[in-house]
């Protein structure tokens, strides 16, 4: 769980500096034209402790950290979630809150990827007849489904089906077998 908080930081603080970063790019007119001829002056940077440096970072410098960001965030993002299966509690297709974490991966994934399709798989345990399973599955799914549409996936890269009780996850007929077989499976 920690090393999720530390990527998710890590993906924000890189977007904010890739945006930051991005926005310093655009000059003046008066401030190219009077840049134009002359010189790269030294400006002395002040540090933490006070005291002054002649050392300052060039624009060729500040692009190539801009550009070491972008690509670093991409990577964080980019990266296919390792977490697919998302759970439910019984009779319910409301999304719990601590499955948010992880689709909100996938929807990071999704819309960097936006050539890669997913197929949202949905499933209810054993209890209940064949029937309302299947549609129990559905709902799941397309919960699911919603809620990357809302986050600004592109309902062209999702498809859902539902296998109700019909594929397992684990064969049981107690709690702790049914809570592992109520889930949506996100399948690349």
């Amino acid at each position: 769980m920690e090393f999720k908080k530390y990527s998710k930081t890590l993906f924000f603080g890189a977007t904010l500096a890739i945006l930051a970063g991005c926005g310093g790019n655009a000059a003046t007119q008066d401030q190219e034209e009077g840049a134009a001829g002359t010189d790269t002056e030294v400006q002395p940077v002040i540090t933490s402790d006070g005291s002054s440096s002649d050392s300052a970072i060039t624009g060729e410098q500040m692009g190539q950290d801009v550009e070491n960001l972008e690509e670093k965030a991409e990577e964080v993002v980019a990266a296919m979630p390792e977490i697919e299966t998302i759970y439910f509690d019984f009779d319910t297709s409301s999304i719990r809150a601590d499955s948010r974490e992880v689709l909100d991966m996938h929807v990071a994934y999704l819309r960097v990827n936006s050539d890669a399709k997913v197929v949202l798989e949905g499933h209810a345990d054993e209890r209940g007849t064949r029937e309302y399973n299947m549609a129990l599955g559905l709902r799941r799914a397309n919960a699911v489904k919603s809620y990357f549409q809302v986050q600004g996936v592109n309902s062209d890269q999702l498809e859902v089906v539902s296998y109700g009780e019909e594929k397992a996850a684990v064969m049981g007929h107690n709690n702790a077998a049914w809570s592992k077989n109520r889930r949506v499976e996100i399948q690349y």
